[in-house]
């Protein structure tokens, strides 16, 4: 049952070329950093990703599209990467856009065994009716674009029918695990993770803490280890970058203490 590993490299050996990847992470909250640089140095090409957002430029799954390395991407959110938006509609990249609940539920029925189920997200729009660019040519005309999709009424409101994912690895970030692989994670990281791990048939967990079986309280594992296969510590002083810092005046903070406080 120790489902430890030595080193980020050697946890991510068997990754290769044209693999598919669900990554975990929100924003670059929660990204799995030491395993996406393991397989940045690795060489590997041609991976197809699901994730809900491909990092930024330097930074997440970004090192890997900036080096092209990523073939595809499913993705909800891809707004702050410009290298990302020039190499789709250059043609260098294929992109599946999906809404971000339809992403997350895909994940999650993907690791339960469920193949397909009914949604209202993207009823009457090019998610359900096809049409929705993925891939361009090089003179920006649509080389690729979406199939209409299957749409059912029940109970007199129309859905679309959306397709599960399962893919060849799952890569996911945890505040704590322990050799089971049973994880806890952390706020706002907990928003892709868990569902990164459940889709992956091999999922492997980078963990901030690592613990013994039995050191975590059951009532706090957000993810049993029935859904991990491999587990490496990488410690608590690793990098953690905010993709996008907002601050306020002084005085409104302090304004709003005062108010808080009264």
């Amino acid at each position: 049952m120790d489902k430890t590993y030595d080193s980020p490299q050697a946890a991510v050996d068997d990754i290769g070329d044209g693999a598919s990847l669900a990554v975990g992470g929100f924003g670059l909250c929660g990204n799995p950093m030491q395993l996406i640089s393991a397989i940045h140095d690795k060489g590997v090409s041609g991976l197809s990703v699901v994730s809900n957002n491909c990092g930024v430029d330097d930074w997440g799954l970004g090192i890997l599209l900036a080096d092209k390395r990523i073939a595809k991407m499913t993705s909800s959110y891809v707004g702050e990467n410009k290298e990302f938006a020039r190499q789709f509609l250059t043609g260098e990249l294929e992109v599946e856009l999906t809404p971000q609940g339809t992403l997350a539920e895909k994940l999650r029925a993907g690791g339960c065994g469920i193949a397909a189920f009914f949604t209202l997200a993207g009823v009457g729009t090019q998610v359900a009716d096809g049409g929705l660019p993925q891939k361009y040519h090089e003179d920006g005309s649509v080389a690729k674009a979406s199939e209409p999709k299957e749409t059912r009424e029940i109970n007199g409101t129309t859905y679309v029918l959306e397709e599960s994912i399962t893919t060849d690895f799952g890569l996911v970030h945890a505040l704590k695990g322990d050799t089971h692989g049973n994880l806890v994670f952390d706020r706002s990281a907990r928003n892709f993770n868990p569902l990164a791990a459940m889709a992956g048939r091999v999922t492997i967990a980078q963990v901030e803490e690592l613990v013994q079986p039995g050191e975590l309280n059951p009532d706090e594992i957000h993810l049993p280890g029935v859904y991990v296969q491999r587990v490496v510590a990488v410690g608590k002083d690793i990098e953690k970058r905010i993709e996008k810092r907002t601050v306020q005046p002084r005085e409104a903070y302090e304004a709003a203490r005062e108010k808080l406080e009264a």
